[in-house]
C-alpha cells in the first residue's frame, strides 16, 4: 500500500501542468449515441441528448463537480417560465449515479433538443492591436464551440427557438456559455427573465447549522461580461451570479437545507426585452473556471491566466503621464518630455480643463494638430471624461431611483440616464471624437455602475425592468467599439471582458496626502495585495508629482529634483512589479538629473518588459520592518523569472531568501544573475526552490534574473 501511494505521488508531480505548458490540453468534442461531451484534459462536461438535453457530468480532472441534473437554462416569456432541456427523476441529489441515467425523464413542456453542431471559438468583438502587448497574446482564444438547438415543447410558444452555446478553451479548466432566443413567429414576444446556467454543484462546505459566517460556495470561479459597479470580480458579478439554496436536495448536511450549492446565472432584474418577429436576443456570457487547488497563489495564477485568455488586451501596459494642463503648447512640451525619457502616453487629466464633449470643428481641429505632433514623436494622446456621478440638467436626463422616485439614491448620489436624450448625445460625441481627433485613450471615470432607472426612455427603454440591461448594453457596446478601434480604456470598474484595459490596482486616494515615505510603503502593499486577483498590467497605481488630496509639501514630489529619491522609489515600486502608474503633474522632469533618472528606469523596464509584465508569485508583503518583494515568472520566455527585492530600512541589508521557481518551469538547474551580472548556475532543491543571498541598498531595490 505504501509503495503504491509513493508511486502515485511521483506520477502526479511529473504530470503536465497547464500553468507551465498548456499545449497538451487541447479542446475537443466527442459524441456517442446518447451523449455529447467537451473535454480538454482539465475540465470535462457531458450532456445526455435523449430524451432531452441535460448536463450529466462536470469533472475537473476526474473529480466530479456536479451532483444532480436540472434544466440547461430557463426562459420566462410573456410571464410564463419554460425549462430549456433538462431531465428529472434522480432519487438522491447528493450524487448522480450512472445507473440512474437511463431512467431519467424529460418534461414535455420544456424546450426540446433538435440539433447539435460544433466549430471553433469566434471572437466576441475585434481587438485592434496598436501598442505593445504580451508576446503570446492571441485573439480569438483557441478552443471549441458546441451549439445546441431547441424548439418549444408541448403547449410552448410556437415559433420560438433557443440556442445554448458552450465554449471550451485550450489550456484552461474553463467553460463559457450563453443563450440565444430567436423569434420566427408572427408576433413579438417579451423575454422577461432568463437563467443561462443552472448547475447543482458539489457543496464547497458542509455545516449542520447555518450560523455566523456565510458558508463557502464550491471551489470554482464564475465570471460574466455583465459585470459593473465593483473593483473586484466578486463585487462586479453580483448582478448575474447567484449561489442559491436547494431545498429539493433533501440529503444535504445542513439541517435547514441552507447550503449555497446551486449555481444560477441570470439578471436579478429583467432583461424585459421584446423580441420582434425575425429577431434574436443574445444573452450575456458566463465563464466557469474550475480550480484544482485551494491554495491562494495557484488559484490566482489560474484566474490571471483566464483574464489573459479572455481579454488579452489587458496585457497592453503603456507608461503614462497624467498631465494637468490642456494648453496645446504645454501638451506639446509634455510630448517632448515623454519622448526623451520613453513614456508612451499622455492623459489630459481631470483638472486639466480639457472637454471631450466639445464637438465644435475648431476645438476638434486644434486637438487633431496636437495629436499629429504627438504621434510623430511616438506618443499617444488621450483624455479624461466623467460619467456616472454627474447631475444632468434638466432632471429628466438623470436616472430615476425606483425607491425614491427622484434622481437621488444612486450609486454615486445621482447618475445620468444612458438611454436619455442627454445620454445618447454624450455617446454620439464620444464616438465621433476619437476618429476626428486621433486621440487613442479614454479615461472614463465613474463608468456605468448598474443603477436602475424607473423612467421610460422611448424608444430604447421601457422603464425599471429593462433599464439595467439597456444601459449595460449602451456602455458595453461603446467599450467594444473602442477596443476594435485601438482606443485604450482606463475604467475604474470591471469592464475587462467588454474591452477595457485597466482599473485601479486598489488604493485609498487620500493616502496620497500622507508623508512621502509612508506613501512608498503603502504603494508596495497596494501592488502586492492587488495582484492576487489581477495581473500586474490590469491595475494602475498613482504617483502624486503634484499635490493630490492635500498634504502640502510633505506629501508632494514637486519640485522633482529636490525629492528625486522618492520619485525614483515610486518608479521602482511600479516598474519593478510590472505595474504602470498615473504620474500626475505638469511634467516628468525639471532638471537634467531628474530626466536622466527617469530615463534610466524606463530603459531598464523596457529591457526586461516581457518578464516584468508576466505573472507574479508573491514572496513577502511590505511591512516597513524588513525586505519585501515578488517573483515574476514566465515558463515560455527566454528569461524564466525575475525576482525583485525592496529594502524599506535606512541601512543596507543582506538577506538569504528562498525563491520558489516551480512556476518558471525550471526543475533541475537555473542560471541566476544578481542585477544581470556574474551569472551562476545553481541546482534546485526537490521542491524546485533555490536559496539566494542578496544585498539590498538602503531604501532601495535590487533584482535577480533567472534563466535556464
Amino acid at each position: 500500500m505504501l509503495a503504491t501511494a509513493i508511486a502515485s505521488v511521483v506520477m502526479t508531480s511529473g504530470s503536465p501542468d497547464f500553468l507551465l505548458d498548456p499545449r497538451p490540453f487541447t479542446a475537443r468534442v466527442t459524441r456517442s449515441e446518447r451523449e455529447v461531451a467537451v473535454d480538454n484534459g482539465l475540465i470535462r462536461r457531458v450532456w445526455r441528448t435523449a430524451p432531452n438535453l441535460a448536463t450529466v457530468a462536470l469533472d475537473r480532472e476526474g473529480v466530479s463537480l456536479l451532483r444532480a441534473v436540472g434544466p440547461e437554462a430557463t426562459v420566462t416569456l410573456d410571464g410564463k417560465t419554460y425549462a430549456v432541456g433538462g431531465l428529472s427523476g434522480q432519487p438522491n441529489r447528493a450524487f448522480l449515479s450512472k445507473t440512474w441515467l437511463d431512467g431519467l425523464l424529460a418534461d414535455p413542456a420544456a424546450f426540446q433538443l433538435i440539433g447539435v453542431s460544433e466549430g471553433p471559438i469566434q471572437e466576441r468583438f475585434a481587438w485592434k492591436r496598436v501598442r505593445h502587448a504580451a508576446p503570446d497574446a492571441q485573439w480569438p482564444p483557441k478552443g471549441k464551440e458546441l451549439i445546441f438547438e431547441f424548439r418549444a415543447g408541448v403547449n410552448g410558444p410556437q415559433g420560438i427557438g433557443v440556442r445554448v452555446c458552450v465554449e471550451i478553451y485550450d489550456g484552461l479548466p474553463l467553460i463559457g456559455k450563453r443563450i440565444e432566443v430567436g423569434n420566427q413567429g408572427t408576433q413579438p414576444v417579451t423575454l422577461d427573465s432568463y437563467r443561462s446556467e443552472v448547475l447543482s454543484l458539489v457543496e464547497g462546505e458542509s455545516r449542520v447549522e447555518h450560523r455566523g459566517m456565510p458558508m463557502q460556495p464550491p471551489n470554482v470561479h464564475v465570471e460574466t461580461d455583465y459585470a459593473f459597479g465593483g473593483d473586484q470580480a466578486a463585487n462586479a458579478n453580483r448582478w448575474m451570479v447567484h449561489w442559491e439554496e436547494e431545498p429539493e436536495y433533501q440529503t444535504q448536511v445542513s439541517y435547514l437545507l441552507k447550503t449555497p450549492c446551486k449555481l444560477e446565472v441570470g439578471p436579478k432584474v429583467g432583461p424585459a426585452q421584446t423580441i420582434a418577429p425575425g429577431g434574436t436576443f443574445v444573452s450575456h456570457r458566463t465563464w466557469l473556471l474550475a480550480f484544482d487547488s485551494s491554495e491562494d497563489e495557484r488559484q490566482g495564477l489560474t484566474l490571471r491566466k483566464m483574464y489573459r485568455t479572455l481579454a488579452p488586451w489587458v496585457t497592453e501596459n503603456p507608461l503614462m503621464l497624467h498631465l494637468l494642463s490642456s494648453d496645446p503648447d504645454t501638451v506639446k512640451r509634455a510630448v517632448d518630455q515623454c519622448k526623451s525619457v520613453g513614456f508612451e502616453m499622455i492623459i489630459l487629466s481631470f483638472g486639466s480643463g480639457f472637454d471631450m464633449e466639445n464637438n465644435t470643428a475648431e476645438y476638434l481641429a486644434k486637438w487633431k494638430d496636437v495629436t499629429d505632433y504627438a504621434r510623430a514623436n511616438g506618443v499617444e494622446i488621450g483624455a479624461y471624461s466623467l460619467l456616472a456621478s454627474r447631475r444632468i440638467s434638466p432632471d429628466s436626463d438623470n436616472a430615476i431611483h425606483p425607491e425614491t422616485n427622484t434622481p437621488e439614491g444612486q450609486t454615486f448620489g445621482t447618475a445620468p440616464a444612458l438611454a436619455s436624450v442627454w445620454g445618447q448625445n454624450y455617446f454620439d460625441k464620444l464616438y465621433a471624437f476619437f476618429p476626428r481627433t486621433g486621440f487613442s485613450l479614454l479615461e472614463h471615470d465613474g463608468s456605468y455602475p448598474g443603477d436602475f432607472d424607473a423612467a421610460p426612455r422611448p424608444p430604447l427603454q421601457k422603464g425599471y425592468e429593462d433599464s439595467q440591461w439597456v444601459q449595460w448594453r449602451i456602455i458595453a457596446n461603446f467599450y467594444r467599439w473602442c477596443r476594435s478601434n485601438g482606443v485604450y480604456l482606463n475604467v475604474p470598474d470591471w469592464y475587462f471582458l467588454n474591452g477595457s484595459n485597466k482599473t485601479a490596482m486598489g488604493y485609498r486616494e487620500t493616502n496620497w496626502s500622507l508623508p512621502r515615505a509612508q506613501q512608498v510603503i503603502h504603494a508596495r502593499q497596494n501592488i502586492y495585495d492587488g495582484t492576487w486577483r489581477k495581473t500586474p498590467t490590469m491595475g494602475w497605481m498613482f504617483v502624486p508629482l503634484s499635490q493630490y488630496h492635500g498634504g502640502g509639501a510633505a506629501a508632494t514630489i514637486e519640485p522633482l529634483d529636490e525629492n528625486l529619491p522618492t520619485y525614483e522609489a515610486h518608479i521602482a515600486n511600479c516598474l519593478g512589479m510590472g505595474v504602470q502608474a498615473c504620474y500626475r503633474g505638469p511634467r516628468l522632469y525639471d532638471t537634467d538629473r531628474t530626466r536622466d533618472a527617469v530615463k534610466k528606469w524606463v530603459d531598464w523596464f523596457k529591457k526586461y518588459r516581457d518578464i516584468l509584465e508576466s505573472d507574479i508569485v508573491h514572496l513577502r508583503r511590505a511591512d516597513a520592518r524588513d525586505w519585501d518583494g515578488a517573483l515574476h515568472v514566465a515558463p515560455h520566455l527566454p528569461i524564466r523569472g525575475m525576482a525583485v527585492f525592496y529594502n524599506p530600512l535606512e541601512e543596507p541589508i543582506e538577506r538569504t531568501i528562498r525563491l520558489p521557481l516551480y512556476y518558471t518551469g525550471l526543475n533541475t538547474t537555473a542560471t541566476i544573475a544578481i542585477e544581470d551580472k556574474k551569472p551562476k548556475r545553481v541546482r534546485l532543491a526537490r521542491d524546485d526552490s533555490v536559496t539566494l543571498t542578496v544585498k539590498i541598498p538602503a531604501q532601495g531595490m535590487t533584482w535577480a534574473v533567472i534563466r535556464p
